[in-house]
């Protein structure tokens, strides 16, 4: 090959590697730009998503002195309370406040009708309809206590609504407005309240508080959904425990039923808490009286022999584990026991006459302190 040859190709080697590299160049240019176009949108769209969402979450006017009405009804969402808000110049923005709501987890808003101005912040908007702080003044109270079964709550509704204690009942255990309530509160009214072996579906689920009530005769199914709203509201910081102790809401309040029932106002329900799982963990029968008394209908200041022998789904001296649902409404502070139990080995307790709750480890110590505070007092 000539000299001039091997020119020429080195020339047009040369040439094409210039070529390449001018190309390059144009490329990494395109990509540069199209990188710091797109890293400017980004920041556009998030400074622009930032400051939409700071502005919504600002009063609607900060200098407004206008007292508006806003009628809150029974059972409204959170969707539709931040609708009215909206529509009424409450706030700016309904979605944003649901948002915030959520991601801050507030619940516990009451029905009623408020005075609200413009010029209230969202935390203060939260406040009032959590407070109750309403227009209308309360015209009663129901006073729901702890450890009351469905039948007579279905007694205290009576009297509020007018309605005999029968026709509340027959109302509170309807297949159709339970499944309305299933439907209104999914996380909370589970299929398990449904199950085959649930005697009422409701029970345990209406939690004991004193409700203020500003309406002359409010319905069946207002009271109630005032009711759920409280167990909602109540239930709802423990979320994520109860994800942690894989506990359903249902388990959590069958579980608080059974410690409210046994607690004695000196009985410390961690305890007694303790002693129920530390049952179930080693397969053994819960034996707690409140289930047989349950089972049977009725109430008895003692349980005999005899009454241990009803074959029934709650009787948890037969079944182990826990009943098929509550057997009264649970406090929280049972509530909370239910969730954090001691670390404890106890397997028995009773409560003595003057309402101590003795605690043992073994079946040998229970009967010691059984023949000394229950056998040897009677």
């Amino acid at each position: 090959m000539s000299a001039d040859t091997k020119n020429t190709k080195r020339e047009l080697i040369r040439k094409k590697m210039m070529e390449h590299q001018s190309e390059a160049k144009i490329v990494r240019k395109i990509v540069l730009s199209i990188s710091l176009t797109a890293i400017i949108l980004v920041c556009l769209i998030g400074g622009g998503g930032y400051l939409y969402v700071k502005s919504a979450l600002e009063p609607v006017d900060p200098s407004s002195k206008d007292v508006k009405e806003i009628v809150i009804p029974i059972g409204s969402s959170v969707s539709g309370i931040a609708n009215t808000l909206e529509k009424n110049g409450i706030i700016k923005n309904a979605r944003i406040f649901k948002y915030y709501v959520k991601f801050n987890n507030e619940s516990g808003f009451m029905a009623g009708d408020y005075k609200m101005t413009p010029s209230m912040t969202i935390p203060e908007i939260i406040k009032s309809l959590k407070t109750g702080k309403v227009v209308q003044k309360e015209k009663y109270r129901i006073a729901v206590p702890e450890g009351k079964q469905l039948a007579e709550i279905a007694g205290l509704i009576s009297k509020a609504t007018g309605q005999s204690q029968e026709e509340v009942f027959q109302r509170l255990n309807n297949p159709e407005f339970v499944k309305s309530l299933m439907a209104k509160y999914p996380e909370l009214l589970t299929n398990d309240i449904l199950g085959d072996k649930v005697k009422y579906p409701l029970e345990g689920y209406l939690f004991p508080a004193t409700y203020p009530i500003s309406k002359e005769k409010p319905t069946v199914d207002e009271l109630v959904i005032i009711m759920l709203d409280k167990t909602k509201a109540v239930l709802g910081p423990y979320s994520e425990l109860m994800k942690r102790k894989k506990l359903t809401p249902h388990q959590l309040l069958t579980m608080a039923s059974l410690i409210e029932e046994e607690a004695t106002e000196k009985a410390d329900r961690h305890l007694i808490s303790s002693v129920f799982y530390n049952r179930i963990e080693a397969g053994m029968p819960l034996q707690t009286d409140p289930t047989v008394l349950y089972a049977h209908g009725k109430h008895k200041d003692r349980v005999l022999y005899k009454d241990l022998e009803v074959d029934s789904p709650y009787n948890t001296y037969k079944y182990p584990g826990l009943p098929p649902g509550p057997i009264a409404n649970a406090g929280k502070m049972s509530i909370e026991a239910a969730l954090n139990p001691e670390d404890t080995g106890y397997f028995y307790f009773l409560a003595s006459k003057d309402g101590e709750v003795h605690f043992s480890k073994t079946l040998q110590e229970h009967n010691r302190l059984k023949a000394k505070y229950i056998t040897n007092s009677q």
